[in-house]
């Protein structure tokens, strides 16, 4: 680490040692004990400049208050039925572990429909995988691997994508965003995998708009290449896949996979510790403010929704464009 970054890290940690003690509080959830990876994690999503970044950070903390994010991996989101409809439908998980120790996330893109649950289930279910990740995930593959680990893998499977996609767009804005504020630079690298024709054309002028620092983290991997689970016609939201050598194993996506399970246990078990919150509601979820996204990346969303478009009125489906509501939030 260059002399210039270690005075912007110094200045940094001088402007956090003056935030109020609720901040100072949340922050301690937020490091994990890792001060410097941290502070470094925000300076380099606003390219190391110090105010910028104490912006960020301070935006973060004061979003982690007043939504209570310190605690929401003691509110279960229940009944386990609306649970599993919400893992079934927004499919995620943790599929293993690369050579380095870094915990690989499969995100089935294409065939999350979101339409089980309320959007509110979907962005609380999210960032308790978040938080999951950060406070137990991440710390014990340092512990195993005997040092620091900090960031996933994540590999974006496409399968199943099509301009009805548009119809979430205003939910996938809200999750992108409170990751890109929030929770910067903890995925080292994003693997794209059975890319179809509508992500080809978008990906063409969304990359353009990207930072360097973000294109370089996307790679579009060749069929050749790809995990089991996303093969042509295993990925998806059955409870099981098919494995190679004629067994059955739990797809990473389901509430059944040992991953999940653990999470799911966490959480319930952290609820039933925490003394101060009341027996679980039969249904309820968590209201969390979405921030405002950076105005990059709003132009970015209007890219993609005017090159959906595009792609719809070429293929004759511009009427059923007009009918399209974005879920409501």
């Amino acid at each position: 680490m260059g002399m210039a970054n270690q005075e912007a890290i110094q200045q940094f940690q001088s402007l956090m040692d003056k935030v109020d003690e609720p901040l100072k509080n949340s922050f301690k959830k937020v490091h994990q004990g890792f001060v410097t990876e941290t502070l470094t994690r925000f300076l380099k999503a606003r390219d190391w400049n110090v105010a910028k970044a104490h912006k960020m950070l301070v935006d973060c903390l004061q979003w982690r208050v007043q939504n209570e994010i310190d605690t929401i991996l003691a509110k279960p989101i229940v009944p386990t039925e609306l649970y599993r409809s919400v893992r079934d439908t927004q499919l995620v998980g943790l599929s293993g572990y690369t050579r380095e120790g870094l915990p690989v996330v499969a995100v089935g893109v294409g065939q999350s429909t979101y339409d089980k649950a309320s959007v509110h289930y979907y962005v609380q279910s999210h960032i308790q995988m978040n938080e999951y990740r950060d406070c137990v995930v991440l710390p014990n593959a340092t512990k195993k691997c005997g040092k620091h680990i900090s960031t996933c893998i994540k590999i974006l499977d496409m399968t199943g994508l099509r301009l009805s996609a548009l119809n979430q767009i205003k939910l996938l804005t809200a999750i992108s965003t409170i990751d890109d504020l929030n929770y910067p630079e903890k995925t080292d690298t994003y693997y794209v995998v059975n890319v179809p024709y509508i992500f080809s054309a978008c990906w063409k002028v969304v990359k353009p708009l990207l930072q360097e620092r973000t294109r370089k983290k996307i790679q579009i991997m060749d069929y050749s290449s790809l995990p089991h689970f996303c093969r042509q016609g295993a990925s998806g939201s059955s409870r099981a896949v098919a494995a190679a050598n004629g067994t059955t194993t739990t797809n990473c996506f389901s509430l059944d996979h040992a991953s999940h399970q653990q999470l799911y246990n966490y959480v319930k078990q952290q609820a039933e510790l925490d003394e101060s919150d009341s027996p679980p509601l039969k249904q309820g979820s968590i209201h969390v403010r979405y921030p405002e996204p950076d105005p990059e990346d709003a132009k970015i969303v209007k890219t993609i929704e005017s090159e959906l478009h595009k792609l719809g009125d070429s293929n004759g489906l511009n009427n059923s464009f007009s009918r399209v509501r974005v879920n409501g939030m």
